[in-house]
């Protein structure tokens, strides 16, 4: 049972990885607001890289955002979070294949397998942890100027990419706690492998001491009962 509950897991890590990737790239982090226009000439969507804008006629214009160090603070911080829970997904990737039962490395150490496993696992849920943050912090700006009423700028909505960002991290953290939790069952199939006795093993002899020799009443055990009163009379 726990190598289905950690196979499980590690192909939740890998699909969760694989979504934010995917969402990495996304240009719909982000979309112009339709509320209160009623004529629509563009629309504008960007995300962590670059700004788009398309016309009704369907031709669209991206433009890369000019400088990384021009950029505001917490854009620069989404995009360290998104790319460093892609990196800790990969180690959690490698780290799994080690220590997943089906697999042949390291087949003969039980203990050694599950230290990898639960190793993947803690990674896995740093990785969804940081990819949650990045992504809930960028919908927190969007739905705050959203609602601010006195903000000048064009208001947008959440994109489908975001969408996609929170289901891979939440496929990150559960795929992360499914294989953490199938370490102690490693353990304990290593102990029951390995069983040691100490101690010496108790055992009662059947034999009976041998029965003493009666000797008479001027004999005794010692050198003199070799020789018989009479011998000095």
């Amino acid at each position: 049972m726990s190598m289905i509950v950690e196979t499980a897991g590690f192909f939740f890590g890998v699909i969760g990885s694989i979504m934010l990737g995917i969402s990495l790239f996304d240009a719909n982090w982000r979309v112009s607001s339709d509320d209160g226009s009623v004529i629509i000439t563009s629309v504008l969507f960007e995300n962590l890289w670059m700004s788009c804008a398309t016309d009704s006629t369907g031709v669209y214009n991206c433009r890369d955002f000019p400088s990384l160090l021009a950029l505001p603070g917490h854009l620069q911080a989404f995009r360290a979070l998104i790319i460093s829970s892609l990196i800790f997904g990969l180690f959690s990737c490698l780290s799994g294949m080690i220590g997943l039962q089906c697999t042949k490395v390291a087949e003969g150490n039980s203990v050694l397998k599950g230290k990898f496993i639960t190793a993947a696992g803690a990674i896995s849920i740093f990785a969804g942890i940081c990819a949650g943050i990045s992504v809930s912090w960028y919908a927190f700006n969007i739905t705050k100027d959203f609602f601010n009423p006195l903000y000048p700028g064009t208001k947008y909505e959440i994109g489908p990419a975001l969408y996609l960002g929170w289901s891979g991290s939440l496929l990150d953290v559960v795929g992360g706690s499914l294989m953490c939790c199938s370490y102690k069952s490693q353990v304990a199939k290593a102990k029951k492998g390995y069983t040691y006795y100490f101690g010496f093993p108790n055992t009662v002899s059947s034999a009976k001491p041998a029965p003493q020799a009666a000797f008479t009443r001027y004999q005794s055990s010692s050198s003199i009962s070799k020789y018989g009163m009479n011998s000095y009379v």
